[in-house]
C-alpha cells in the first residue's frame, strides 16, 4: 500500500480526530460543565465586588440622638427607630435586625442575637471616643470642634511612584481565569492524546494506519486534530465569558480582554503542542489502558507543578522576582506567561524570552516524541523502556 503525501496525511488524522471527539456525549459534558463553573467564578467575583450586606441596626433612648452619625460613617447600616429597649430586644431574637444599640453616645450598649459586625463595632468605638474626648476638651476649655479641624487636617503624605491602575482588579480577575481555563484544557486535551494512542495500539489499529502513515505524521495529525477540539472548546467559553463578564461588570469587553484573550490563544496552542506531544510518547509506552496514568504521571506532575505555582505567585506577588523566574521556564510558561501579560506585570523581552525558550522545547520534544512513539507504538505487551524507546 502506498504512502501519502505528509501534509495531507497529518490532515487526514487531524479531521478524523475532530470527528470522533466533536460528536462525543463526553465533549458536550464537559464543555457544559467548564461553561458552569466559568459563569459561577464571574457570579461569585461579581458578587465579592458587590457591596457587603447591611446590617440592620435599633436605636432606642438615648442613643437615638446617634442615627446620624451612624448614618454618615457606614452607608451599609440600615437604621430602625425603637420605641423601647424591650421592642428592639423582640426585634433581634426575632432577627428583624441584627443589634440593639441602646445607653448614652460615650457608653453605648449593644445587643446582638450572636455575634456583631466588625464594621459596626468600630463605628460605636470611634463615636463613643470621640463623645469622650470632647468632654476632656470641654473641661480644658478648649473648642472640640476646632481640635477635631485640625486633627482632620493632619495626613500622611504619600507619594506613588506608579499610578494606580483602575482595571488591576479587571486584569487579575481574567488572568486567574485565563491559567484556570489554559491548565484544564491543556491537561485534558493532553489527556485525550495518551488515551487515544494507548487505545490503538491496544486494539492493533496503529498497525493499520502505520501502513499508509508515518509514526510521526499519526502522532501529529492526532495533536493537532484534538488540539483544534480543546481551542473550539475554549473558544466557546471565552465568548461565554466575556459577556458574562461584561453583563455583571466584573470586567468590561475592552482592549485588555481582547488582548488577553489573543495571547491566551498563542500559549494555549504552544503549550497543547508541547504538553501534547508529552503525552503522546508517554502513551505510546504502554499498551493497557489501567497503565496509562503511571506514564504520564511525570507530565502531570510538571503541569499541576505550573497551575499551583501560577495561582500562588500571582495572587501574592503578581511583580515579584519569583514570578517572572517561574514564568520563563517554559513547561509553565503557557499557563503563567499569558496570566502576567493580562496583570500587565510583563516587560516585552520578557514575552520574547519565553517565547523563545518554548518554541526551543517544543522542537527538542518533538523530535524526542517522535522518536519514542515510532519505537514504542509497534510494541505490544510489557511496558516499553524510555530509554529503549529513545535508543535507534
Amino acid at each position: 500500500m502506498s504512502r501519502i503525501r505528509p501534509t495531507r496525511a497529518v490532515r487526514l488524522v487531524a479531521k478524523r480526530e475532530i470527528n470522533a471527539r466533536l460528536r462525543t456525549r463526553s465533549f458536550v459534558v464537559s464543555t457544559a460543565v467548564m461553561l458552569l463553573l466559568l459563569l459561577g467564578y464571574v457570579a461569585l467575583q461579581a458578587f465579592l465586588a458587590g457591596d457587603r450586606e447591611t446590617t440592620r441596626v435599633a436605636l432606642a433612648g438615648q442613643a437615638q440622638g446617634i442615627a446620624t452619625q451612624l448614618e454618615n460613617n457606614d452607608r451599609h447600616l440600615k437604621i430602625v427607630l425603637v420605641q423601647s429597649e424591650s421592642d428592639g430586644l423582640t426585634q433581634v431574637r426575632d432577627g428583624d435586625v441584627d443589634a440593639l444599640v441602646s445607653g448614652s453616645a460615650s457608653r453605648p450598649r449593644v445587643i446582638v442575637k450572636s455575634t456583631l459586625d466588625t464594621q459596626l463595632r468600630t463605628v460605636l468605638d470611634n463615636i463613643a471616643q470621640q463623645q469622650v474626648l470632647d468632654a476632656q476638651l470641654y473641661s480644658a476649655n478648649l473648642d472640640p470642634a476646632a481640635v477635631h479641624q485640625a486633627v482632620s487636617a493632619t495626613h500622611a503624605d504619600v507619594q506613588a511612584l506608579e499610578p494606580v491602575d483602575p482595571q488591576a482588579g479587571t486584569k487579575l480577575v481574567t488572568g486567574i481565569v485565563v491559567a484556570i481555563l489554559l491548565y484544564i484544557s491543556i491537561m485534558t486535551y493532553g489527556m485525550f492524546v495518551a488515551q487515544g494512542v494507548v487505545e490503538e495500539k491496544s486494539s492493533r489499529v496503529v498497525e493499520i494506519l502505520l501502513a499508509t502513515v508515518r509514526p510521526v505524521q499519526l502522532l501529529l495529525g492526532k495533536v493537532v486534530g484534538l488540539g483544534l477540539v480543546g481551542l473550539a472548546q475554549l473558544a466557546i467559553l471565552a465568548v461565554a465569558g466575556l459577556i458574562a463578564g461584561g453583563v455583571s461588570g466584573v470586567f468590561s469587553i475592552s482592549s485588555v480582554a481582547l488582548g488577553t484573550l489573543g495571547w491566551g490563544l498563542v500559549w494555549y496552542l504552544l503549550g497543547f503542542l508541547l504538553y501534547a506531544m508529552l503525552y503522546g510518547a508517554a502513551g505510546a509506552l504502554v499498551s493497557r489502558q489501567e497503565d496509562t496514568q503511571a506514564v504520564v504521571g511525570p507530565v502531570n506532575i510538571a503541569l499541576v507543578s505550573g497551575f499551583v505555582a501560577g495561582i500562588s505567585l500571582l495572587t501574592q506577588a503578581p511583580h515579584g522576582t519569583a514570578t517572572r523566574v517561574v514564568s520563563l521556564i517554559p513547561l509553565l510558561s503557557p499557563i503563567l506567561m499569558p496570566a502576567r501579560i493580562a496583570l500587565g506585570a510583563v516587560e516585552p523581552w520578557e514575552v520574547a524570552l519565553s517565547l523563545v525558550l518554548t518554541i526551543a522545547l517544543i522542537a527538542v520534544v518533538t523530535w524526542a516524541g517522535a522518536r519514542v512513539y515510532r519505537n514504542g507504538v509497534l510494541r505490544v505487551g510489557s511496558r516499553v523502556r524510555l530509554v529503549d524507546a529513545l535508543r535507534r
